[in-house]
């Protein structure tokens, strides 16, 4: 059964939802979207933990890359208030990072994932030291870029968060959870949206539902796939030994992982989202100035991803949103391994965004959130035809 509730206009998105997981048999998700700063759809469905536990409204799921797309905004949010400048050299701000070469490389490439340091494997060699900030940030401060770079993109899908992050750290003074709970959280009013989820909120967590291969034998397959020249960028940015025990064990909620330990309700991702969507308003108040939102994202790049293998169209911390329906050709966000997701689309002023616990598709997510988002913008034209119909589209008023 469905709890939680859906404007009339919108039935197509719960309907899916149903469909989506109980294709997955078992676990459970939740799915939210803003139509026009409004909040249309606010559900949930299924099950928490493997005892069978009821999904329920403060239920938060740990929703890997999505992450990043938070980390993303409140650097945005940095930039608004003139500590961090997209252009200025990542050494400007954390002078450690010249180290190698590396003293040209701009917070731009950074968040675009043109910086040649996506790669974990041989920076680290468990997996476990990634809970220790200072070492994994020297060890990343210390490396040499795989590519010349601005040359070419190639997703950092594990290291961003430590570089982003480390960044957010030394302009702000703060922990990246302290910024998102002070720059995100608090202006939206939002209820659930943790990076290193505090004691006090663990009871909300889902468990993961997931499996893993023999470890051993997981090493030796990437040691063999290191070995073909166009896998090796992927395998040298996910593949470092005891990942899968890093993801099972508890203190992967204790310590900030920027890129992947992000948790989250499905409402608090959508009205971050509903705020990018409505050209940085919400509530007649001003999140995001309209120029830092532009520079956000102005694609970055529009060539094949050397790590990911297609073109994702990077904008600085965001990725091309996509739909069973296609791309939405301005629309932006960020999807995350296991299923999870939110993206913002300005054509619609609409925002989407599903968390769930039950671990599939890729590690750029799978079916269920571009199926969730294709009735999203079906139900959202929908509506705005018939407004239309009845006398004009009302625009939000955006404050100066």
């Amino acid at each position: 059964m469905i709890s939680g509730f859906v404007h009339p206009d919108f039935g197509a998105v719960t309907e899916t939802l149903r469909r989506v997981v109980a294709h997955r048999k078992g676990g459970g998700a939740a799915v939210a979207v803003y139509h026009r700063g409004e909040p249309v759809v606010d559900a949930w469905i299924g099950t928490r933990d493997p005892e069978g536990t009821p999904w329920d409204r403060e239920t938060v799921a740990m929703s890997f890359s999505t992450t990043k797309g938070v980390v993303a905004t409140a650097l945005h949010r940095l930039v608004d208030k003139g500590l961090v400048d997209y252009d200025e050299p990542v050494a400007t701000y954390w002078p450690e990072f010249a180290a190698n070469g590396k003293g040209p490389i701009t917070v731009r490439q950074l968040l675009a994932h043109s910086a040649g340091l996506h790669r974990l494997r041989g920076v680290i060699d468990d997996a476990h030291l990634m809970l220790d900030w200072q070492h994994i940030t020297a060890a990343l401060a210390a490396e040499a870029p795989r590519w010349e770079p601005g040359t070419r993109a190639g997703y950092h899908g594990i290291t961003y968060g430590f570089l982003v992050g480390e960044v957010i750290r030394r302009v702000s003074g703060r922990t990246v959870h302290e910024v998102v709970q002070r720059e995100i959280v608090e202006p939206l009013d939002l209820d659930g949206m943790f990076i290193a989820t505090p004691p006090d909120q663990h009871h909300r967590l889902a468990t993961l539902i997931m499996s893993f291969g023999d470890p051993v034998r997981t090493e030796r397959v990437a040691a063999r796939l290191e070995r073909i020249a166009w896998l090796r960028p992927a395998i040298e940015t996910f593949m470092v030994a005891d990942f899968d025990m890093l993801l099972l064990g508890g203190r992967v909620h204790e310590s900030e992982l920027p890129a992947l330990n992000g948790c989250f309700t499905a409402r608090s991702l959508a009205r971050m989202y509903a705020a990018l969507a409505g050209g940085g308003v919400l509530d007649g108040q001003r999140f995001l100035s309209a120029e830092t939102l532009r520079r956000a994202t102005e694609v970055q790049s529009t060539t094949r991803d050397a790590v990911v293998g297609f073109p994702m169209r990077w904008r600085l911390g965001y990725h091309v949103a996509a739909t069973t329906r296609g791309i939405l050709p301005n629309g932006f966000g960020h999807f995350g391994f296991g299923g999870s997701g939110a993206w913002a689309d300005p054509d619609h002023d609409l925002a989407v965004a599903m968390v769930c616990n039950r671990v599939a598709g890729t590690p750029f997510g799978d079916t269920r959130l571009l199926r969730l988002g294709a009735a999203a913008v079906r139900n959202a034209e929908a509506r705005d035809r018939s407004v239309q119909r009845v006398g004009g589209l009302t625009r939000r008023r955006v404050p100066a």
